[in-house]
């Protein structure tokens, strides 16, 4: 994580925090991504966008995708490739 700017750098482990347990978030994590130069948007955004995605992992986990034959994904992969979220021809 050295390659990244100190203000990423904070937001990543604000983040890391966050992913953990939402009671491993401290003080701490806020004011060293303020010290480096975060604002309270960017927190604000960090941290809504790494609980957006902790939900839609549950979500999907939930669903027993792990069960799923990666294959299955394949298809559906070349679809989105080649024509999108539109429906198919008919």
């Amino acid at each position: 994580m050295s390659g990244y700017a100190p203000k990423m750098q904070a937001l990543l482990e604000l983040s890391r925090a966050l992913q953990s347990c939402v009671l491993g978030v401290q003080p701490e994590h806020i004011a060293k991504a303020r010290t480096a130069g975060a604002s309270d948007l960017d927190i604000h955004d960090t941290v809504l966008i790494t609980s957006a995605f902790c939900m839609y992992n549950r979500y999907v986990e939930g669903l027993g995708t792990r069960e799923a034959d990666e294959a299955d994904y394949e298809p559906m992969g070349r679809r989105l490739r080649d024509q999108g979220y539109q429906p198919a021809p008919a």
